[in-house]
């Protein structure tokens, strides 16, 4: 074999070995690569579980916080404008009248402590309400019904917060116990007021009766509540339709007995004589 021919054997095995290592070094390469984008891959995954795992903590805690909103906190104390010399509270049986003896015109209105759209109603006409009735042209007969009993978590809130506020009018104190329920009212579908909160409003009123905590504590008046409202939801002259036709819903207000449209300038026109 002369020099030429070794000479060009050698540069063919350099050139062999040349493409052996980087034949190796390329296949290193996407391995590292793939391993690369494998890790990146489990790393993403591992993070996507890590922030779903604390969507889903936090919305639990967020939830249980929101349910439980009321718990622990003391009611506060509604600033109402007084009475006028004259206006009495007065319990008859479940129904409460707050106003002059020799009052032009009487309405009735039906609650629920728990129920939304009374609190608007309370907030647009409380304060309307009670100038009329220092003025001597209007008695109020409140009506307090557990209609949303089940619709506290846990239930019972409607029946309870009817109960205390009857135990108010007892030490006379409803207007500004009914005023101080609706001021700070607790959502529906959520946690209540428990009966010691409830008592604990009664104390901040200036209630020192013993009776008031005891009437609370033992429902006195749950029984005769929920035999008063089996009637009045039962009451043809009380039904409206809310759009699934004629029932009983809160807030109701009722003239003579008969459940009125509550639209407009509706309280001018039951003083003027003009409904009811």
């Amino acid at each position: 074999m002369g020099g030429a021919e070794r000479n060009a054997r050698k540069r063919r095995q350099a050139q062999q070995a040349a493409g052996s290592r980087g034949s190796h070094a390329g296949a290193s390469a996407v391995a590292k690569a793939r391993g690369s984008g494998d890790n990146r891959k489990t790393i993403a995954v591992v993070v996507g579980v890590v922030l779903v795992a604390a969507l889903i903590i936090g919305g639990v805690l967020w939830t249980n916080a929101s349910k439980n909103a009321t718990e622990g906190q003391q009611i506060p104390v509604a600033t109402s404008q007084p009475f006028a010399a004259g206006v009495v509270e007065k319990r008859d049986g479940v129904v409460v009248t707050t106003g002059k003896p020799d009052a032009k015109k009487t309405i009735d209105v039906y609650a629920d402590f728990l129920c939304p759209i009374c609190g608007s109603f309370e907030a647009q006409y409380q304060q309307q309400i009670e100038e009329q009735i220092n003025a001597g042209n209007l008695a109020v007969r409140y009506h307090m019904v557990p209609l949303l009993n089940t619709r506290s978590n846990p239930e019972g809130y409607s029946l309870d917060s009817a109960n205390a506020s009857l135990a108010a009018a007892d030490a006379g104190k409803f207007t500004a116990f009914h005023d101080s329920l609706f001021k700070t009212q607790p959502e529906e579908g959520k946690r209540g007021y428990d009966k010691a909160q409830l008592i604990q409003l009664g104390t901040a009123l200036g209630i020192t009766d013993p009776k008031f905590a005891e009437t609370i504590n033992a429902g006195t008046y749950d029984n005769q509540i929920n035999a008063e409202f089996e009637k009045t939801s039962n009451d043809q002259a009380l039904m409206q339709d809310f759009g699934q036709g004629p029932g009983f819903g809160t807030p109701t207000v009722a003239v003579n007995g008969k459940a009125i449209d509550r639209s407009g300038d509706w309280l001018n026109q039951v003083i003027a004589g003009q409904l009811g």
